[in-house]
């Protein structure tokens, strides 16, 4: 035998001691991906584990004959690091590894596929008909882009996670999409899902990953209460704080805006007070808005949504004024207008009674200005009673208001049971302070008679005689005249007498 086969012949059966040609007698290994198999581009890790025997690990890529990497097993242990210190998309592919000790080699481990995110532009994910479901109901999952993806991909998150792929269907705008049927649905488990896109040549590298989609299973939870403190009525660039509280079971609470599937913020209960505050350090038009919150209990179960409260910022305008017709003091069981009114265009006006909302009105349709809405408050009870104030709005904004009006106290007095408490009272009392007050609305506050401001007189009758009388007084002075003219002699024989 020539030197040269001696040495190929050698070689052979070395090569062959270390290259898994068939399985072994040794169990497979597990391999897994830390921090998981679909990641972004950075680093990650590849683990192999096999048995104590093992002296070798070995991790194969597909596509490639020869081993990917060799490591040996950290001491002491059964499993084998393989580090990747900057996951690219050369990386993405389909992962495999074996592990040699003296006893031979083992059997090939599950296949690891590893994809690679973030090269290309985020598909949108939404629901048909909507995010909001019944216990048990089914739902459609939409994933689309404006990118001709070949396939789309939908995740579902939580302790297991899930995955689905689909062909995607090129609609005739250009825009490619797939349907997820997704269902039935229950409250005990969280219901989040993303989705992203990929092509037919390259299925390990994703998109970005779509905004995350929660469904809305209400379970048999009460839904929590919301409210904003000082109030839900906001000076452009002041704080206020969204108040969230549950049930004594609640673990998490959610904060949405505008019906959005995903939550704002999360916050964890404060102590035992079950209850949790999301703070807005600055309110601007891009905070207001209606908001919700829900809850989580034991068991991940998610309540009903709150009912939704209005956040509104004021300061964007110019504050109108505020009128009351007749006046701002009136009798139980009639009517007042109460007119809001500036030189400015305004769409919708707002009018408010401490922090409540009365109503709203809408100025005129056209853009010039000056605009005007008036609100009737019919019947009057004590109920009405109170200091308004109206606001401002544009109908492209309805959220964004003008500076507040200056207050107007209105005032509703009983004419069926007059206090005659009410006539003995100095001026300096609380209650011809508070009427003297309106003086800065049309009602003198000097010689002001309480009678008379809180139980208004009907003068109609007294003004007709008066009338009546002033003009038979013209009468007869005008036939005077006349007989005058027409009789100069009486008039020159009254003269010489």
């Amino acid at each position: 035998m020539t030197p040269t086969l001696t040495a190929l012949l050698c070689l052979g059966l070395s090569v062959g001691l270390r290259t898994p040609v068939q399985a072994g007698p040794l169990p497979k290994p597990t391999i897994w991906a830390e921090p998981g198999s679909v990641i972004p581009q950075g680093p990650m890790t590849i683990w192999c584990q096999g048995t104590l025997k093992g002296q070798e690990f070995y991790l194969y890529k597909e596509g490639s004959p020869a081993p990917w990497k060799l490591e040996k097993p950290q001491e002491p242990g059964d499993k084998a690091k393989f580090s990747i210190t900057h996951m690219t998309e050369r990386d993405a592919g389909i992962y495999h590894c074996y592990y040699y000790s003296p006893s031979g080699w083992s059997e090939s481990s599950d296949f690891l596929e590893l994809v690679v995110t973030g090269s290309y532009s985020k598909p949108r994910l939404t629901t048909l008909p909507s995010p909001v479901l019944t216990s048990g109901g089914n739902v459609t999952l939409q994933c689309g882009s404006g990118q001709k993806f070949d396939r789309f991909i939908l995740t579902k998150e939580g302790d297991h996670r899930l995955s689905w792929t689909l062909d995607s269907q090129r609609q005739p705008s250009g825009w490619s999409q797939a349907l997820f049927p997704v269902g039935p649905v229950t409250p005990s488990h969280r219901w989040r899902f993303r989705c992203y896109g990929c092509y037919r040549n390259r299925p390990q590298v994703w998109s970005q990953p779509s905004e995350p989609l929660e469904l809305l299973i209400p379970g048999d939870v009460p839904k929590p209460s919301i409210w904003a403190d000082p109030g839900p009525i906001v000076t452009n660039g002041s704080s206020v704080t969204l108040w969230c509280q549950g049930s004594l079971q609640a673990s998490a609470y959610l904060l949405y805006k505008e019906r959005d599937s995903a939550p704002l913020d999360t916050r964890i209960p404060q102590d035992s007070s079950n209850k949790a505050g999301f703070l807005i350090g600055a309110m601007t038009s891009h905070n207001a808005g209606l908001y919700q919150c829900a809850s989580y209990s034991t068991g991940d179960i998610l309540s009903e949504r709150s009912i939704p409260l209005l956040l509104v910022v004021t300061g964007v305008g110019d504050a109108p004024s505020l009128s009351a017709q007749p006046s701002p003091v009136v009798a139980s069981g009639e009517n007042v207008s109460l007119s809001c009114s500036s030189w400015f265009s305004w769409g919708p006006f707002h009018l408010l009674e401490g922090e409540g909302e009365k109503g709203q009105g809408h100025g005129r349709e056209n853009t010039s200005a000056p605009s005007q809405a008036t609100f009737t408050l019919s019947p009057l009870t004590s109920g009405h009673q109170g200091t308004y104030r109206c606001y401002g709005s544009n109908s492209t904004s309805p959220y964004l208001l003008s500076q507040p009006s200056d207050p107007l106290e209105l005032v509703v007095s009983d004419s069926q049971a007059p206090d005659t408490n009410r006539s003995s009272m100095d001026p300096g009392s609380p209650a011809v302070e508070k009427v003297g007050s309106l003086s800065c609305r049309g009602i003198s506050s000097g010689g002001l008679d309480p009678h008379t401001v809180f139980h208004p007189q009907d003068y109609t009758v007294e003004n007709l005689i008066r009338m009546g009388v002033a003009g038979f007084v013209l009468v007869v002075l005008a036939v005077l005249l006349f007989e005058a003219r027409n009789n100069p002699i009486r008039t020159l024989d009254a003269a010489s007498m």
